[in-house]
């Protein structure tokens, strides 16, 4: 049980308490402390400090004074008291337990990084974290932060980044056979779900990650199980349309789908004015977009969105027109920041932005990062939070066989020109060229 120390009638701003455990000194192979989530793992010697302010606890009735504790589940705790006397031993008559609520409420604030910490307080902390009960707190109380789940070229493993990517944690190896391994792959994430389609032997599938067992499941299968789709994410659930199928004839699709993670069922929308694939999927204006693509007459310039009020897809002529037709292009690379439109053209590395009223494009300069070089494959351009992200080949000057990492805050270049921060990846030396990448808020 934690314990909290409160000294009564004080002006209270802030509080914090600090949680006295053990864990294993050893890292994973990236040096990174891995998640835990085996409550019979051993505990050698360890402890850690974490802060919080008050003013996030306002809301929360009984609290009402200031103080710093230590403490461990054994009962063995002490306290630092903010005064003129210096620490003595803890008074337990002043010592009151933090419900469980409030606990729970505490745990859902720390950082996703520093999940795998909660292994180690208690047999209840690492319930929330196994049943998924921690992430539905998360959502409940809206203090929910992006992830990042990446695959390069080269790597056996999944690996997931903090939105800094100061952290990195090597998701187990997903089971899959030789075929879906090598083999072309879309992801898409739906609430603590990162899915991954892929072709086995037998045929299309999908392997889906739960965040809060740490593990890979197989399915639930689509409805019209396909690749080379579009996709987008509105809060918990994904949307997919147009991609082709499985079969000899390899049937471009117009059809749509929708998922949701909680009953973990694929629901059918209606079909999509035109078939497609290799197309691009977004969410704007509260509705599901689907972009550019191919089929069995060429390239598509146009869009459509779902208007779901009226179960009807509203197609967009001449989306894309200006952008230069290349053979072997990837799908266009769109992201939506601040509910406005953004593509990379993958022939002339352009950043540009949508102007709804016009049906046009507006150029905004150049990324940092190579997307012509393989016709637009292997970048990651995502949004996160406020900001675009992008990662590939460093432009410029050779920054070797390793990946560079950019995020751009639109509106913060008071110059004209983009201000892109470039995230030192530091120890996480992975390839640049990156087969697929995304964005899982929880």
């Amino acid at each position: 049980m934690l314990h909290a120390l409160f000294l009564p009638d004080q002006n209270l701003e802030d509080f914090s308490f600090a949680i006295v455990t053990s864990m294993p000194k050893q890292r994973n192979i990236a040096g990174e402390q891995e998640e835990c989530l085996d409550e019979n793992a051993p505990s050698p010697e360890f402890k850690f400090d974490l802060n919080f302010s008050y003013n996030e606890w306002n809301n929360n009735p009984g609290i009402s004074t200031h103080k710093r504790i230590r403490t461990s589940e054994n009962g063995n705790s002490s306290a630092d008291v903010l005064s003129e006397n210096k620490p003595q031993d803890a008074d337990y008559s002043l010592v009151s337990s933090l419900s469980d609520e409030l606990e729970s409420l505490i745990f859902a604030k720390f950082p996703r990084s520093e999940h795998w910490k909660l292994c180690f307080v208690h047999k209840r902390s690492l319930a929330l974290l196994k049943t998924g009960e921690l992430y539905k707190i998360r959502r409940e109380i809206n203090f929910q932060e992006p992830s990042i789940f990446m695959f390069a070229s080269g790597e056996s493993t999944w690996c997931a980044f903090d939105q800094k990517f100061n952290s990195r944690i090597k998701l187990p190896i997903l089971p899959s056979d030789p075929c879906f391994s090598a083999g072309d792959k879309e992801s898409i994430c739906a609430g603590t779900n990162l899915l991954v389609s892929g072709r086995e032997i037998d045929g299309l599938v999908i392997y889906r990650y739960e965040l809060a067992m740490n593990k890979w499941l197989k399915g639930p299968s689509m409805i019209s199980p396909r690749c080379l789709f579009a996709s987008a994410t509105c809060g918990t659930f994904a949307y997919v349309a147009g991609g082709m199928g499985a079969t000899v004839r390899n049937e471009v699709f117009n059809s749509a789908e929708k998922y949701n993670p909680d009953s973990q069922i694929w629901e059918p929308l209606p079909r999509m004015k035109r078939k497609r694939k290799l197309c691009a999927g977004i969410y704007m204006d509260d509705k599901f977009y689907v972009i550019g693509g191919r089929n069995e007459d060429g390239e598509l310039t146009c869009g459509e969105y779902l208007d779901e009020a009226r179960n009807i897809w509203v197609l967009i002529p001449d989306m894309l027109k200006d952008d230069p037709v290349q053979t072997s292009h990837s799908p266009p690379l769109l992201a939506v920041v601040k509910n406005e439109l953004y593509s990379i053209e993958s022939s002339t590395n352009k950043l540009k932005v949508y102007l709804k009223k016009s049906n046009t494009w507006k150029a905004l300069g150049v990324v940092p990062v190579r997307a012509d070089c393989n016709r637009g494959w292997g970048v990651a351009f995502k949004s996160l939070g406020d900001k675009l992200l992008v990662i590939g080949a460093a432009a410029g000057l050779s920054a070797g066989n390793c990946m560079a990492i950019y995020t751009y805050c639109p509106g913060d270049d008071e110059s004209g020109e983009l201000q892109w921060r470039r995230i030192d990846s530091g120890r996480n030396r992975l390839s640049h060229f990156i087969l697929n990448c995304s964005v899982m808020v929880a």
